[in-house]
């Protein structure tokens, strides 16, 4: 359980580093911000994934309740770590949780490709 953690939250700091190089106003200063602000994101996400109902309230918004949560994370990590900045405010916040999801996603489809699947 730990080491899927420590695995997540490696993975979710390289999709950082990935996604900053993006053109979306997202901004991390270093790698070792990078990991803080996965870790952040990890726990936050962890946090939310215990709430009863998420799946139901997930379907009946049509996604935007989980595209909410993810802004909303996204957002708090970056208020929270001082090497992590949104450019554009609440934009950078929107793109960046989305590309987040999709390359993280594209990570933890390759990390169960060579058998270190962590979900």
């Amino acid at each position: 359980m730990v080491i899927g953690f420590l695995i997540t939250v490696v993975v979710l700091a390289v999709s950082l580093l990935i996604i900053s190089k993006l053109p979306i106003g997202v901004e991390v200063d270093s790698p070792v911000k990078a990991l803080i602000g996965g870790a952040i994101i990890g726990l936050l996400h962890a946090i939310l994934a215990i709430l009863p109902f998420k799946g139901v309230f997930a379907v009946l918004s049509l996604g935007l309740l989980p595209l909410l949560s993810g802004v909303i994370v996204f957002g708090l990590a970056a208020f929270l770590v001082e090497g992590f900045k949104l450019k554009w405010g609440i934009w950078s916040a929107i793109l960046g949780a989305i590309a987040l999801a999709i390359v993280n996603g594209i990570l933890v489809k390759i990390l169960a490709a060579v058998g270190l699947g962590i979900g």
